[in-house]
């Protein structure tokens, strides 16, 4: 059996589909191959019927031959079947798994950008707020400067 290379969603469907065609191609020779055998069989035991061909042992064979080659046929056109399906059936499985396992990791992320952006946010208030009492003792400052400046004028007065 083939092996696929693995994608986002599952096995590669160029790969899958390529392998598929394939089973498809050489299902559909077998057929016409079976085809081909079945209307044989049919003509010689149509000239059976009509005595146009003397019954002898090799033809008994050939008749027989082509008989277990139909039967043979027609299993291995159920095997190809059934391969076929049991492929997409672990395809899809795979396909699940990974969907799950990437909405199970992008909830993760999500979880922790939120939790990242909260203590961001936490950050950036205590930011707010330490800006907002310097500018308070700025404020006092420069008014005590002032203040001083003032006193400093009367008394040069």
């Amino acid at each position: 059996m083939d092996k696929f290379s693995r994608t986002l969603h599952g096995y590669n469907p160029d790969e899958v589909n390529k392998f598929l065609d394939d089973i498809i191609s050489q299902v559909e020779k077998i057929i016409e191959s079976n085809k081909e055998k079945n209307e044989e069989i049919k003509v010689l035991k149509e000239k059976l019927n009509n005595q146009e061909v003397s019954v002898n042992e090799e033809i008994l064979k050939k008749a027989k031959k082509y008989d277990d080659l139909s039967s043979t046929l027609n299993e291995a056109i159920s095997l190809a079947q059934n391969t076929g399906e049991h492929i997409r059936k672990v395809a899809r499985q795979e396909r699940d798994l990974i969907l799950k396992e990437a909405k199970k990791d992008a909830s993760t992320i999500i979880n922790e950008a939120i939790s990242r952006s909260e203590e961001i946010e936490i950050q950036a208030s205590t930011l707010r707020q330490n800006i907002i009492v310097f500018k308070r003792k700025l404020r006092a400052n420069l008014e005590e400067q002032i203040k001083l400046v003032d006193k400093l004028d009367k008394i040069e007065k």
